[in-house]
């Protein structure tokens, strides 16, 4: 009997919210702040938005992101770690539970992720036509990282470049925003971008440790895996370290308006997380408020971030 957080069949009679939850919803709000930064890129710039093609770069952008975490339930669910994992911390690690509660078929979560992913393709070729012919490979280079994190020949998780990974997929995901309201590629949404690219991967690589003992089991050399949890707790803290030193170094550099500095608040919860993960790294009941702290500096900073580059703009005027 599954725990009662955990979804059922039971609990999901309606097959559309079914099909819907296993999206996982609630983590989608990563990718709406990252879409949010791109086009906050290109209104800094001076360039009036398009509400057209801006709505539908967020809601495809947020399908892919969909698309990826069906796909990864779905080899997750083939390699059986999920299906391993006593440890987990619900919602956060250890899958939907979508496969092992027997609410939805391991065929047909397949079946679903791809089908999310392949909607994606006619709506990046729009894109591509209406905005800039460079748009194409920003969308190809994304599907394929939110691919290959968990799907074979790459696996990128278990190769321990699943951090690589997620960092490239946000930082496409700014910087294709920014194209499609550009036009043309810049440097302002890569200075933008990737100090909160690089906190989405901190989110992936802190739900690695609960899940340490189901990942080393079904074969998946992660970098907490390979480390351990006290050797894997540095690679955390040089995350947080990389991205406020790059937000850092654009402010000083003048890539980031002075008003930006209000986004290194984001901070204050990587390293409230930090300090617990420090303490909890192999319990990983401990953990659910470190992890939950890591979400919150990617939102508050990519937020914060996004809104100071409008605000910059407007106080320009």
């Amino acid at each position: 009997m599954p725990p009662p957080s955990e979804p059922t069949l039971a609990a999901l009679p309606n097959p559309f919210l079914r099909y819907f939850a296993a999206t996982r919803p609630a983590f989608l709000s990563v990718t709406f702040a990252g879409v949010l930064l791109g086009l906050a890129s290109s209104a800094h710039a001076g360039i009036t938005l398009d509400p057209l093609t801006a709505t539908v770069t967020l809601f495809f952008a947020l399908v892919t992101h969909a698309g990826a975490n069906v796909i990864n339930d779905y080899y997750d669910g083939l390699s059986g770690c999920d299906a391993a994992n006593t440890s987990r911390v619900f919602p956060f690690t250890g899958g939907s539970r979508f496969i092992q509660n027997n609410v939805i078929s391991q065929r047909a979560i397949g079946l679903f992720g791809y089908s999310l992913l392949a909607t994606v393709i006619p709506a990046g070729l729009w894109l591509t036509v209406v905005s800039a012919p460079g748009l194409i490979w920003i969308g190809l280079a994304g599907l394929l990282a939110g691919w290959a994190y968990s799907a074979p020949p790459f696996k990128l998780q278990s190769r321990q470049l699943g951090e690589f990974g997620i960092t490239a997929g946000w930082l496409l995901i700014v910087v294709g925003a920014d194209v499609v309201q550009r036009h043309s590629f810049d440097f302002a949404p890569v200075a933008a971008g990737l100090g909160f690219a690089l906190l989405v991967a901190n989110v992936l690589y802190i739900n690695q440790f609960p899940d340490i003992a189901a990942d080393a089991r079904a074969g998946k050399r992660t970098v907490v895996v390979h480390m351990g949890p006290d050797g894997a707790r540095y690679g955390y803290a040089l995350i947080a370290l990389l991205c406020y030193g790059w937000v850092i170094a654009m402010l000083a550099s003048g890539h980031l308006p002075a008003l930006a500095a209000v986004s290194l608040l984001g901070a204050a919860p990587s390293f409230a997380a930090l300090r617990i993960l420090w303490r909890h790294a192999d319990h990983p009941v401990q953990l659910a408020p470190a992890i939950k702290l890591t979400i919150l500096a990617a939102l508050v900073h990519g937020l914060l971030l996004a809104g100071t580059l409008a605000l910059d703009r407007y106080l320009a005027r």
